[in-house]
């Protein structure tokens, strides 16, 4: 079917964007692209958060803005994200995926950002929509043995981003952070040189008349918590080497969480001690000393609820939230036991290599459970609709809470206003 039948399709029943996404991951990815150009006629395409950050770094705007990572059956997740964001009137929202994250669920740029779209499409959110690229993350190993290399294959994946309408990155270099060395500079000195080269590369190849919106990272999450004069050492050293006009307009730190919790030997949850002290600290430093937006946390997803209401008290910029659905969907008691258990087998005997002596297997399934996204990408799309309901009607009231709780209700028009100038 030519583009001209299916952008008529779609305007005689926008419901058929169901069958045209599904294909199109699933049977013939060329088009995706096809399926961007046409949503674009319909006015959902990729936008840029900066207009907004610009706000954030002269005022906090009282408002912590989440980013949220969808690793599995991601149409019907952004469907329900976008459902609650329209009846509460969110537009401060990302959706994100990170570089490891497309590895192991099998999600490309360009069909993320096209599932996305079409979900947004599907139910007529009328705000902008920001996809980001989350953790543009160097390999330390790989940077120190050929660190063009290296330098070219996160640029690489910057540009495929681009393309796929990605108009926000962020850059994390934090790996090369060399804590051995005593001078703060020289610690932070491989991380603000590879950020800025990239945050130059692009401003580059950047759309006209688009500003990718940019981060940088100061601590590798689940290290030692960052410091004020981390963060000054960074952006001292970051604003000494860049070259261009526009620089990074927010900047993640660690205080105290890991990716995807610390998981005790019976598979639950440990609790974690948050810094949110240094997270206010170090927004403010930001914001003040460098006009930034503020700092970012990571990691966050899987803290208790009672938690989240802390993050716009201390002025923090945006939370990511990835592990915290991805266990929603996992132990959500609707999804067949069989079929849990079927990618439960199919761990244990691809990754038994990551079962280490001291893991039990509850641990060793909450660390390797992410990887059977990808590799059961279908059959998690393919879930019973009376399956999904039971576990998508329950993720609303988790999406309801978190937008509550970071104050994001009733964004909309303050988004529209900024990114869309009307």
């Amino acid at each position: 079917m030519k583009k001209e039948e299916l952008l008529n399709l779609l305007k005689e029943n926008p419901k058929e964007i169901d069958n045209l996404i599904y294909k199109a991951v699933f049977e013939d990815s060329q088009l995706l692209k096809v399926l961007q150009e046409i949503l674009k006629e319909f006015g959902y395409k990729g936008f840029s958060i900066y207009p907004l950050y610009q706000d954030f770094s002269r005022k906090f705007l009282g408002f912590t803005i989440p980013a949220i990572n969808i690793r599995g059956m991601t149409y019907d997740v952004a469907r329900r994200v976008f459902k609650v964001a329209k009846r509460l009137s969110v537009g401060a929202l990302i959706f994100e995926i990170a570089k490891s994250e497309m590895g192991y669920t099998k999600q490309s740029p360009l069909e993320y950002a096209t599932v996305i779209l079409s979900a947004g499409f599907r139910e007529n959110f009328d705000a902008p929509i920001f996809i980001q690229g989350d953790h543009f993350q160097f390999n330390r190993k790989s940077y120190f043995t050929d660190s063009e290399r290296e330098k070219n294959n996160i640029k690489n994946l910057i540009k495929e981003a681009i393309s796929a309408q990605f108009y926000n990155i962020d850059i994390d270099a934090s790996t090369l952070v060399i804590l051995e060395k005593e001078d703060l500079e020289e610690q932070q000195k491989h991380n603000y040189e590879v950020t800025a080269e990239m945050a130059e590369f692009i401003r580059s190849i950047e759309p006209k008349g688009i500003t990718v919106n940019l981060g940088g990272e100061i601590g590798e999450i689940g290290g030692h918590n960052s410091t004020p004069e981390e963060l000054r050492a960074f952006m001292n050293g970051f604003n000494k080497v860049f070259k261009g006009n526009i620089g990074i307009s927010k900047i993640s730190v660690q205080t105290g969480t890991s990716h995807g919790g610390i998981v005790l030997p019976d598979g639950k949850i440990a609790t974690v001690n948050l810094d949110f002290n240094t997270l206010k600290t170090l927004s403010k430093i930001a914001r003040e000393e460098f006009g930034l937006a503020g700092a970012v946390q990571h990691g966050a997803s899987t803290l208790p609820e009672e938690y989240f209401h802390l993050f716009p008290e201390c002025e923090c910029v945006e939370v990511h939230l990835a592990t915290g659905f991805q266990n929603f969907l996992y132990d959500h008691p609707a999804l067949p036991q069989d079929f849990r258990e079927k990618i439960y087998n199919y761990l244990k005997t691809n990754f038994k290599n990551e079962w280490k002596e001291n893991m039990t297997e509850a641990q060793f399934i909450y660390k390797t459970r992410k990887k059977g996204f990808g590799a059961f990408k279908r059959d998690w799309w393919n879930l019973s609709s009376e399956v999904k309901e039971k576990i998508l009607s329950d993720m609303e009231e988790l999406f309801e809470k978190i937008f509550k709780a970071l104050n994001v209700v009733n964004t909309s028009e303050l988004v529209k206003s900024k990114v869309l100038g009307s």
